[in-house]
């Protein structure tokens, strides 16, 4: 069964004076590892949020984890059941607590408070960060905000995780400590990892690499990538 399949889509902005897709095809399997390279301005970061129900296509066909996004109604309960979203600021709420801003996006699984509580600390020791459960954001360091950011996306158990440039504002240590954790948990539990990146050593890690260019994907896969993974 496929994760992902793409048919045409076509995708612009500004009245069709920003060409942002310009006629992908692209089908992911369930279960795979791939990363989306490409300069600025190449359309992958639009071709993420389409992937994740953030944005429709002005024509074309987009299918995720069996939901066909052009015609459900439902597009808020599909991201909240399927989706897990990792994004390169984190986009914590700064306001609540850490263990409160990985319970969000449990609301829709019928879970009472307490075990709410249960799950999100259980998931903060995944991360090796249960003793920042209640503080605030904002005490935390860029990497352990993103690990927290790691732990939200898993809060609802999603069959498919999008991270954008996941660790662009991180050193390389921190780096590479969340590329393990993302990477480990996509080989236990079979999550769907796809990762857009600029960084060649992040994309190196896949088990494909996906090349756009000018709304185009130019290449689906590159075994000489692929042959020469990095260790993290």
């Amino acid at each position: 069964m496929n994760a992902v399949e793409m048919k045409n889509v076509y995708k612009s902005y500004e009245n069709g004076n920003i060409k942002a897709l310009n006629g992908i095809d692209l089908t992911i399997g369930e279960g795979e590892f791939v990363s989306i390279i490409g300069p600025s301005g190449s359309g992958k970061s639009t071709l993420l949020n389409m992937l994740g129900a953030l944005d429709i296509p002005d024509s074309g066909s987009i299918n995720v984890a069996g939901q066909d996004l052009n015609t459900s109604k439902k597009l808020n309960e599909f991201r909240a059941q399927k989706i897990g979203f990792i994004f390169q600021l984190h986009n914590l709420i700064p306001n609540i607590s850490v263990v409160e801003n990985i319970e969000i996006p449990m609301f829709t699984q019928k879970l009472s408070s307490k075990e709410m509580r249960a799950k999100a600390l259980k998931l903060l020791d995944d991360v090796s960060l249960r003793d920042k459960a209640d503080i605030m954001p904002n005490k935390l360091s860029g990497g352990e905000r993103q690990r927290v950011a790691i732990a939200r996306a898993l809060a609802n158990d999603p069959s498919i995780i999008l991270a954008d440039e996941p660790t662009g504002s991180l050193d390389s240590k921190t780096s590479s400590k969340i590329l393990k954790q993302l990477i480990d948990l996509h080989e236990d539990k079979n999550v769907t990892l796809i990762i857009v990146t600029h960084d060649m050593d992040v994309a190196k890690l896949a088990d494909r690499v996906i090349e756009v260019l000018d709304g185009e994907i130019i290449s689906a896969g590159d075994d000489s990538l692929i042959n020469s993974k990095i260790d993290v």
